[in-house]
């Protein structure tokens, strides 16, 4: 992934964010490199270390020398500069995790809380946030990230049946968390806040095009491309798990029937009478159908499963693709498996989720995957006048 600066006076969120990201990525690193790494001047570069510097997301450090003159002055991130909240709402519970700067879970806490309502789940949230940042007296809490099943404002499909929220149609998600918990707030599907995860502290770090399938309650996928994950127009890309599969098959909440993930979900396992090790057996064809869909639709460089399922059940689905059918990713010059189980394990959502808070408050114009910057695009695009 090679994130790219700009020199137009709009792209200054912009600029900050990569410089923070090639810090985080490629730390201890000078300033030099940065510049070289992102393609802006070293001066510009100088202008927002200090900046950073000056409100403790970063250290500045130098070595001992070694011979004659100075070494440069090599830049990390300051873990403790900042911390966020990451919050996973599923239909059996709600996780939440406070996470600092580097990705590091500092504590985490989890409510059963079958499909709660709104005003119980953000009471919950309030309590756990609270419980949280008790932890980190006197730290700076920038904000809190939520995800949750979607897909987001589609009539028939949003907050309906079991791998959903139900009964949270109309909820002003961003306003009740900020809310209940009087930070920043920012909110995306669950998948995508994985996907997003992963990227930043897991496998994803290594490819620039990856597709993150999704096993949770439910399926979902993010194909990420140039390190962002691709939403589509109005936020729902990769609702891979309401793709029909099966003509005549099992009858979807979506109102389809033979939906993917009525055969290959935990919603699904969950309804199964047998041993896991049977079920993978048994839906291994669609799950290899599924990858070769993925393939041939996005090139990525692999599929990376990860989600709610357990690291044993994704290994065993990984296991099965010695049986995947020809696809455009069967090269012989592979250097990667076609399917490889995510290393960020069930964190990745909060985590993922945590990072929603902080790109969103330190870059917030360039926050592409917030919600609140989707619907100020599309009102743009309806022509309705927004107040700046």
């Amino acid at each position: 992934m090679a994130l790219r600066g700009t020199n137009q006076e709009f792209g200054r969120p912009y600029n900050r964010r990569i410089v923070l990201e090639s810090i985080r990525l490629h730390g201890p690193i000078a300033r030099g490199e940065i510049a070289r790494r992102v393609g802006l001047t070293v001066q510009t570069v100088s202008t927002i270390v200090r900046e950073l510097e000056d409100q403790d997301y970063i250290l500045s450090l130098r070595e001992e020398p070694k011979g004659r003159g100075l070494p440069p002055a090599t830049l990390r991130i300051n873990p403790e500069g900042g911390y966020a909240v990451g919050i996973h709402i599923t239909p059996l519970g709600i996780s939440a995790a406070l996470i600092n700067l580097s990705g590091d879970v500092i504590e985490s806490i989890y409510r059963e809380a079958p499909n709660a309502t709104p005003d119980h789940a953000f009471e919950l949230i309030g309590a756990m946030v609270v419980e949280l940042t008790r932890l980190r007296a006197g730290g700076r809490v920038l904000g809190v990230g939520m995800a949750l099943p979607g897909p987001f404002d589609v009539e028939s499909m949003s907050f309906v049946g079991p791998t959903t929220m139900t009964g949270w149609k109309d909820v002003a998600l961003r306003e009740r968390l900020a809310a209940s918990t009087g930070l920043p707030a920012f909110f995306e599907t669950d998948m995508a806040a994985a996907a997003m995860g992963e990227r930043l502290y897991g496998l994803g770090a290594q490819f620039s095009e990856y597709y993150y399938l999704y096993f949770g309650v439910g399926l979902g996928g993010v194909m990420v491309h140039d390190g962002s994950a691709l939403r589509g127009a109005w936020g729902n890309a990769g609702e891979i798990g309401h793709i029909p599969v099966i003509p005549g098959g099992e009858a979807c909440p979506c109102g389809n029937s033979g939906c993917l993930e009525r055969y290959l979900s935990l919603e699904a396992l969950r309804r199964w009478n047998g041993s896991e090790a049977d079920w993978v057996a048994e839906v291994a064809p669609i799950f290899h159908n599924a990858v070769a869909v993925i393939e041939n639709l996005f090139d990525p460089e692999t599929v990376i499963l990860g989600g709610l399922a357990s690291a044993d059940l994704l290994e065993m689905l990984a296991g099965s693709a010695g049986g995947l059918h020809n696809s455009v990713s069967a090269r012989k010059d592979r250097t990667t498996p076609r399917v490889v189980v995510a290393r960020g394990g069930q964190h990745s959502v909060l985590r993922g989720a945590a990072a929603l808070a902080v790109s969103g408050v330190l870059s917030p114009r360039f926050g592409q995957m917030f919600a609140a910057e989707r619907e100020r695009e599309r009102d743009l695009l309806k022509g309705r006048e927004i107040a700046a």
